[in-house]
């Protein structure tokens, strides 16, 4: 099978994913109907696709995050699961949802984490800013699709560098792959996922020092942060904030590993344990 020659984990379930989106169909009734006759020229071109590494995402053009749907680009990283941490680490340290009423979102790329944390916090409004204008309309068009475009608005820009405004959450997926590291990822990541979004300088944290030394003047009183980390980063980013004066608690993804870094002043510290779900 080509796919799996390609090196392709899974190659079954990926050629089922294939299958079905060539039909228009989705994966169960695919299943149900396993003889539903499909253009065998359409599945080839999506096989070849997927055997030459180009993700599953941008072949559907879709992915799914938070229990939502997101349509992607490739202007902007693929959602991954992982990243919801940075959802219940919000959910569970501000549980009263109702006083969260300013989201921002730092490199917002389809949006995924803004969008996701207006469903939770249903009394706030939302900003997004990214540096690609590819993404920025991305980041629009997916919130219309969901329905929140009245309580989200994007902007183009080099992270908040032009915003004059205080927020009681802000959120960030920074760059932060290391320079010497982006040769050995996989190709999917490599060659199909923007560079300015995977790079984060010569030892990784360059977006982070960048982004942590602008969040007392986006902050406000009771407000927080919820930043991404990679893995083995915790330390050092705890360091990094630590440094301008921030409280630090992390949360950790399903595989164990601390994943969502909580920033905070230190009159409004508390423990963070626990996991949140979606629906509490």
């Amino acid at each position: 099978m080509a796919l799996r020659e390609a090196g392709i984990d899974q190659p079954r379930r990926e050629a089922r994913i294939l299958v079905a989106h060539a039909l228009g169909i989705t994966q169960e009734a695919l299943l149900g109907h396993p003889d539903v006759p499909a253009d065998a020229g359409a599945v080839a071109w999506l096989v070849a696709r997927r055997a030459a590494r180009e993700p599953t995402a941008h072949i559907l053009g879709r992915r799914e995050f938070w229990s939502l749907d997101f349509a992607v680009s490739p202007a902007t990283l693929i959602p991954r699961p992982e990243s919801e941490t940075l959802i219940e680490a919000a959910l569970a340290w501000r549980p009263e949802r109702a006083s969260v009423l300013r989201i921002l979102d730092l490199g917002t790329g389809t949006g995924c984490l803004l969008l996701a944390a207006l469903t939770e916090f249903s009394g706030a409004f939302g900003i997004g800013v990214d540096r690609n204008p590819q993404a920025v309309r991305l980041a629009a068009e997916n919130a219309r699709a969901l329905g929140l475009s009245d309580r989200v608005a994007y902007a183009c820009g080099d992270w908040a560098g032009a915003l004059a405004a205080r927020f009681d959450l802000v959120l960030c997926n920074p760059p932060y792959i290391a320079e010497s590291d982006i040769p050995a990822l996989d190709p999917e990541i490599r060659f199909y996922e923007p560079h300015l979004a995977l790079a984060g300088g010569q030892d990784g944290f360059d977006a982070y020092r960048t982004i942590i030394a602008g969040l007392p003047r986006l902050l406000a009183g009771q407000g927080f942060a919820v930043l991404e980390l990679g893995r083995g980063q915790a330390e050092a980013v705890a360091a990094i904030a630590q440094r301008a004066g921030f409280c630090i608690a992390t949360r950790a993804d399903l595989a164990g590993n601390p994943r969502a870094a909580v920033l905070f002043f230190a009159q409004n510290g508390k423990k963070l344990f626990g996991r949140a779900g979606k629906g509490d």
